[in-house]
């Protein structure tokens, strides 16, 4: 024991242990070697330990705690006991974040086209390409599982820019994303722009969507983390956070993503289901096998807006209970997500609004 801890001791570098000299801790005789005494020797260790902070430390409780009944109620709705749930939803005004497992790792499914859409409109901002240009379709070929690293696609017609957005949110087109997916670069440029120009990380685009359809079931998302084509709940709500404040696109490109996230007719069960029409829904949905989610904005009576991502996974016991009744497992997943879009709206709504000025913007208070 005794050696050990003068061999601890030798190896602090002068600048961390003048804190300890100072407080009468260590002597200089320590430090060049000199063995405690024995009757000091756990003294010094627990000293040493409370000192750097390297003690184990045992929680005070080990109940979960929340600031309020809003947050206890969304954490009760987010159980995970049939899958891994995730919550993030932010009061655009305010800057009052709530969260469930907001910073691991959920499938995106068809989310990701909302940062795929914020790519491209930011090309088209700097004049790289128009909203009026017309690309090519990237039609999936059917073909085995795993077959090959990437899906084979054809092209078959062309579109223009400004359709392929809006089927691409709205109708959730595939082919139409992987069309705008070629123009920008590939997921490596969409990972590039969500970390250097959005400053945005825990995403990842890793294949484009005619592969991930093609080999989608590979691992259960409510029991494995599979990082590729996967995002966590917060950076998917800082995403929404920026382009609605105007962060990274102009007021035009804006426009464009949230016309065409208030078109979507994709997850009539999910957040639709859950708010009033006052509320001015505009999301995206994203589902794959065990996985349902839903991201989007929706306003208060008040006038705030709420920036909110939920990701649902599991809710049948497992993937061969999920093969026995496919519909009432999904129902399930949408339901979840339902209860806890609803629950936001009237939370949030008990909240009060006032910010003395200021104004919320991806993360960063400004004004006031």
């Amino acid at each position: 024991m005794i050696t050990q801890i003068q061999s601890r001791l030798k190896s602090l570098t002068l600048a961390a242990a003048a804190p300890l000299l100072a407080a009468g801790m260590l002597t200089g005789g320590m430090l060049a070697g000199a063995a405690p005494a024995a009757g000091q020797t756990n003294n010094l260790e627990s000293e040493f330990d409370r000192a750097l902070g390297t003690q184990s430390r045992e929680p005070q409780t080990f109940a979960a705690q929340y600031e309020s009944n809003f947050e206890r109620r969304i954490a009760q709705l987010a159980d995970g006991d049939r899958g891994r749930i995730g919550v993030y939803a932010v009061d655009l005004t305010t800057g009052k974040e709530v969260s469930v497992l907001a910073d691991q790792r959920f499938p995106m499914a068809s989310t990701s086209k909302v940062a795929i859409a914020a790519v491209f409109l930011a090309g088209v901002d700097k004049g790289r390409w128009s909203l009026s240009s017309e690309f090519p379709l990237l039609t999936r070929i059917k073909s085995k599982r795993f077959s090959s690293q990437r899906a084979n696609t054809v092209s078959n017609r062309y579109v223009s820019g400004q359709k392929l957005i809006d089927l691409m949110i709205s109708k959730s087109c595939n082919s139409c994303t992987d069309a705008l997916l070629h123009i920008v670069g590939g997921p490596g440029a969409v990972n590039q722009w969500m970390q250097r120009t959005a400053g945005i990380s825990n995403f990842e685009l890793s294949r484009d969507i005619a592969t991930l359809v093609r080999d989608d079931g590979e691992y259960d998302p409510a029991a494995w983390i599979d990082e590729r084509d996967s995002a966590s709940p917060r950076a998917m709500g800082l995403l929404l956070a920026g382009i609605y404040n105007g962060r990274w696109l102009t007021p035009r490109s804006r426009s464009v993503i949230l016309n065409a996230m208030q078109a979507t007719t994709t997850g009539r069960d999910r957040m639709k289901a859950a708010l009033p029409v006052r509320a001015n829904l505009a999301h995206k949905t994203g589902t794959l096998t065990r996985t349902a989610s839903d991201i989007g904005f929706f306003r208060l009576d008040d006038g705030r807006t709420i920036a909110a991502a939920i990701y649902v996974t599991g809710q049948s016991a497992n993937l061969t209970d999920e093969a026995r009744n496919k519909r009432a497992s999904r129902s399930k997943r949408d339901r979840r997500i339902a209860d806890i879009t609803r629950a936001l709206y009237d939370g949030y709504a008990q909240q009060p609004g006032q910010n003395g000025g200021r104004q919320w913007t991806n993360g960063v208070w400004t004004g006031g």
